[in-house]
């Protein structure tokens, strides 16, 4: 399933500085209610609330081949916890990788994740 991406800086900049965030050593987690729910939900095909998801990974890790692929699998991570275990529907998360993540598999950064968003009070189901 493709990601519904958070395309505007001010809605980082909100989740950074509203948002509830749990960090662990590869990833902080900052999660935030979409006040853009709704319209999203009647924009969407399905008729269902989604997530929007923004994803960080700064220069300070690597290059550009090391960031894409911190991106790639932070992504995979994210789309397996949802399947495994659910995420609750209607906020914004961002994800910012932390200097660990850079040589980590989407497993590791899996468990994470879910320590991060059980943590949160994001799983639907444990």
């Amino acid at each position: 399933m493709k990601f519904t991406a958070i395309c505007e800086n001010h809605l980082y900049q909100k989740a950074y500085s509203k948002g509830k965030r749990f960090v662990t050593p590869c990833v902080a987690v900052y999660v935030l209610p979409d006040w853009a729910k709704g319209r999203l939900k009647k924009a969407h095909p399905l008729k269902i609330t989604v997530n929007r998801i923004g994803l960080t990974v700064s220069k300070k890790l690597g290059g550009a081949v090391v960031r894409s692929r911190t991106r790639r699998i932070l992504r995979e991570a994210y789309r397996q916890l949802d399947k495994k275990h659910g995420i609750r529907r209607g906020y914004l998360v961002v994800l910012a990788a932390r200097q660990e993540a850079t040589d980590k598999k989407s497993t590791d950064l899996e468990k994470d994740l879910y320590r991060a968003f059980d943590r949160l009070d994001m799983l639907t189901r444990k």
